[in-house]
Formats: C-alpha cells, sequence, structure tokens
C-alpha cells in the first residue's frame, strides 16, 4: 500500500465529470478529512494543501466493480484482498464488491466479518463483501439474510451458479424483499449449458467445440424476471450477453417490475471471434457472443437498458488454462483494465462518457446503497483522475493481479489512469 497522507489536496485546472449531477466543467475540486470539502470553477488555494495540476484531464467519482472475485478466504493462490485492490487502485477502482464463492463461501457472518476484517487490515481501497444466496452455494436452503445485511452484506448472490429451483428462489426474493436486499443472480440455466464451452453457433461448429446456447441465459432470466414481477423484489442480472437478454430486461422495466442488469466490460468490447485459435484467455462465463449481441449490448448500454458495467474479475492460475480449450476453466481478470477497455466504447462514438462512468459508478454504488458515486460536497473522497486519450499497450506481465489471465493483453488501448485517492489518501499515483 501506499504511504498515507491526510494533507488536504486541491485538484486544480481538472475536467469535473459528475454522472449523478450531469456536471463537465473545467474546475478545482478541494479533498479535506476524507471528503471533498470544496468544489467549483476556482476552489481559493490552501497553504497546507498539496496541489494537483489536472491539466484538463478528468476528474470523476471512483469506479465500483460489482462482483469481483478476490480469492480470499480459500482461493489465495489465485488473488488476495491485497493484490486485487492494489489492481484495482492501478485501474480507477475505489471500491471492490466481492463475490461470496470462496472456500468457505461467504454464507454466515462470521465470514462476512472475516472478510471485512482482512481488508481493513490489507485493502488500499474499499471492500465489500456479497453474501451467498443459497447455504453452501447448493441453491437448495436460503442464508439469512437479515443477519448477513448486519454483518455488513451488501448484496446476495451465488457467484457464478444459478439457483435451479423456482421454489428457492421465489422464497429468496420474497425474503429478500422484506429487507430490501438486492439479489444478484447469474442467469444461466446449467443444465441446458452443460459441457458448453463457447457461444453456440456457426463458430463453435468449425471449431469443433460444444456449444452453450443464448436460450439457457435466456430462459433463467425470463423465469427470475417472472418471479421478480410476482414478489416485488429488488433484482439484478449480473451479467447479460445476448440480444435476447437486453430486450427481456426492456420490457420488464418497462412494466414496471424492480430489475436491473450488468454487462462485463469484455462482453462489450470483444465478441466470439476473439476465440481465434483455442484461446483460453477468452473463454468466460458467459461466453463471449456473436458480433450482432455485442452491438445489442453496447446499444442497450448507451440506451440506459444496462445499468451497470463491471470487470467480472476472476483471476485463474497458469495451471487451469494452460489446457485444451474445453477442459480450461472460465474467467479472465479485469479489474484493473476495466476502465481503459471501456472507453474504447467512448472512442468509438458508441456511449459517451457520461453514461460509461455511471454504469462504472454512480449506478452501483446507489444499486447496493454506498456513499460513492459522485462529486458533491461532504461525499466521500473516492477519485480517479485519468487521461481519457493517453495511449499504451498492455503487458500482462505489469498487471498487479496475482493471476495474469487477461484477454488483453498486448492490446492496444487509449486512457490511463494518473492518481487514484480512496477517503482522501492517495492509494495509486501514475509514475
Amino acid at each position: 500500500m501506499q504511504p498515507q497522507d491526510d494533507r488536504p489536496l486541491l485538484f486544480v485546472n481538472a475536467r469535473l465529470v459528475c454522472p449523478a449531477s450531469g456536471r463537465d466543467e473545467i474546475g478545482s475540486l478541494l479533498v479535506a478529512e476524507g471528503v471533498i470539502a470544496e468544489i467549483g470553477p476556482r476552489v481559493p488555494p490552501s497553504a497546507r494543501a498539496e496541489t494537483v495540476d489536472c491539466r484538463g484531464h478528468v476528474l470523476a467519482p471512483g469506479l465500483v466493480d460489482l462482483g469481483a472475485f478476490v480469492g480470499e478466504p480459500g482461493a489465495e493462490h489465485r488473488e488476495t484482498i491485497e493484490t486485487a485492490s492494489r489492481a484495482a487502485a492501478v485501474g480507477g477502482v475505489t471500491t471492490i464488491v466481492a463475490r461470496p464463492d470462496t472456500t468457505p463461501p461467504v454464507d454466515a457472518p462470521e465470514i462476512v466479518d472475516y472478510l471485512m476484517r482482512r481488508a481493513r487490515d490489507t485493502a488500499s481501497v474499499h471492500v465489500c463483501p456479497m453474501a451467498a444466496l443459497t447455504k453452501g452455494l447448493a441453491g437448495a436452503e436460503m442464508t439469512e439474510v437479515g443477519l448477513l445485511l448486519e454483518a455488513g452484506a451488501v448484496a446476495f448472490t451465488d457467484g457464478p451458479r444459478s439457483v435451479a429451483s423456482a421454489r428457492v428462489m421465489r422464497r429468496a426474493m420474497t425474503y429478500a424483499r422484506d429487507f430490501d436486499a438486492l439479489i444478484c443472480h447469474h442467469v444461466e440455466d446449467a443444465d441446458l449449458a452443460a459441457g458448453g464451452a463457447m457461444n453456440e453457433g456457426e463458430l463453435a461448429s468449425r471449431l469443433g467445440l460444444p456449444g452453450r446456447p443464448v436460450a439457457a441465459e435466456a430462459l433463467m432470466l425470463e423465469r427470475d424476471l417472472r418471479l421478480a414481477a410476482l414478489t416485488g423484489a429488488r433484482y439484478h442480472a449480473s451479467l447479460v450477453s445476448s440480444a435476447e437478454s437486453v430486450g427481456l430486461i426492456a420490457r420488464a422495466k418497462a412494466a414496471g417490475t424492480r430489475v436491473t442488469c450488468g454487462a462485463s466490460v469484455a462482453h462489450l468490447t470483444l465478441n466470439e471471434n476473439d476465440v481465434g485459435e483455442y484461446r483460453t484467455f477468452f473463454k468466460l462465463t458467459p461466453p463471449l457472443r456473436h458480433e450482432d449481441d455485442r452491438r445489442a449490448l453496447v446499444e442497450a448500454l448507451a440506451d440506459g437498458v444496462i445499468d451497470v458495467v463491471c470487470s467480472a474479475h476472476d483471476p485463474q492460475d497458469v495451471e487451469t488454462k494452460r489446457r485444451p480449450f474445453a477442459e480450461a476453466e472460465d474467467g479472465a481478470i479485469g479489474i484493473e483494465t476495466m476502465l481503459a477497455a471501456g472507453l474504447r466504447l467512448v472512442h468509438s462514438g458508441d456511449v459517451t462518457l457520461h453514461r460509461l462512468l455511471a454504469a462504472m459508478s454512480t449506478n452501483p454504488a446507489k444499486l447496493l446503497g454506498l456513499a460513492a458515486g459522485a462529486l458533491t460536497v461532504g461525499a466521500p473522497a473516492d477519485l480517479i483522475l485519468f487521461d481519457p486519450d493517453a495511449p499504451w499497450v498492455l503487458e500482462a506481465a505489469r498487471l498487479k493481479s496475482k493471476s495474469k489471465n487477461t484477454p488483453f493483453d498486448q492490446a492496444r488501448l487509449q486512457g490511463r489512469v494518473w492518481r487514484t485517492v480512496v477517503a482522501g489518501r492517495t492509494v495509486y499515483p501514475y509514475a
């Protein structure tokens, strides 16, 4: 972690971008005692403050990554809270929302408490644990939502596993509704997708790989949307990947269902063709889809149908990826590259910078009830300063994550974080 400095910070000549308020102007921002103390066209200089000349670069709320795997407890060989938070700081992520599919799973208050204590001791950014929706992630018995919320859980999910039983999901939604708790669900019918290695279609046939059909996602999502409408629960489809899914979400929203959805930055910027010659770093859950599906996701993000963009950070060690494609583990790291990869959509003109930052900061913070995602006086000083136009080439070996399974190795990216501030303290200064 970086040395801690409690001096005030004065950012000058910054392009202040706040999706929550619509602000987009050149100005100054003063950080003092961990919060935003002043903001405006010109903030008077302070003798005590460290002055940061932003040179017109973007100063925005820190990113909130909804659903990253941090390894602890039980998979410290893949990632730890310390290494994940270090990678997050480099990528401009000031809050990691951690998945519960660990060993043991986060299905009891004492495990939530353990994660929060580990984060306090080792993390350089905020780490908020999600709790398991069902005990042991088995999909059979609900966890104690009330007790887990009291312990500090911010949402409920079984991670990359779907709850197959409609009865269990209905009960969980009904129970969560009474606490106004958010359920995040992986929408894929496991039986229909079983054995699939990539998106079902012509390319999978040509490569001789078993496919995972779009229908597996759409069937589970449609079931969940009906149950959400029936129960009135707050429901978030964690990762949608197809045109059919965003159509279902749009119709549910129009009908007044309390539903939101997310997409990973990989599914917004890559497609099934990137699998190429059986490149296992592109083997993801859900699988990368057809280009038409990717375009539909981008349009849904631009239109506000997709609420959240996340990294889907899922570190895997070398041994689980250096296998034949069909046998390799799913997943890729992404927490450090989420912003830079997402900015591809801005540079292409498909999505505005405000919309992208809203999906990466303001919206997930609002969904989880976190005091983040806005540049307002009195708000926690979780900030990122970045140059959206700075070009660079990604070298996997230099990434801070413990695992290096990135689909963006050697990719030409545009957009570099210069400084990350958490609770008023600089946790990453680019050098």
